[in-house]
């Protein structure tokens, strides 16, 4: 049997979509000592200090090894760089790792 319309019109209504169930705060993470700890923390470009969204699968993350100066070996530190995709769309990604490598060269 078909339901009439006034049966059909007193059907609840979808929750998800009109707001029946209450909205609860988010969660937040707790390390085993008891701080709070952030469950994402955004990187920022190192070029142009825009902040990296998780969507930016253009963007890249690179370690840039230290060496020394008299033997030209690795010492096993790096700095790391972040470069957002806005840059690497432009073509300037190239520029912008070589003046931070020789802005961190000079200081």
């Amino acid at each position: 049997p078909q339901p009439s319309i006034a049966q059909a019109s007193s059907r609840p209504s979808c929750p998800l979509l009109f707001g029946a169930h209450p909205i609860q705060p988010a969660s937040t993470m707790q390390s085993a000592s008891g701080e709070k700890v952030d469950l994402y923390i955004p990187r920022k470009c190192s070029w142009t200090n825009r902040l990296i969204a998780a969507k930016d699968h253009a963007s890249v993350q690179i370690n840039v090894a230290d060496i020394d100066p008299t033997t030209g070996k690795y010492e096993g530190d790096y700095q790391t760089y972040a470069l957002c995709g806005f840059i690497r769309a432009k073509g300037e990604a190239d520029l912008a790792l070589t003046e931070l490598v020789a802005k961190a060269d000079s200081a």
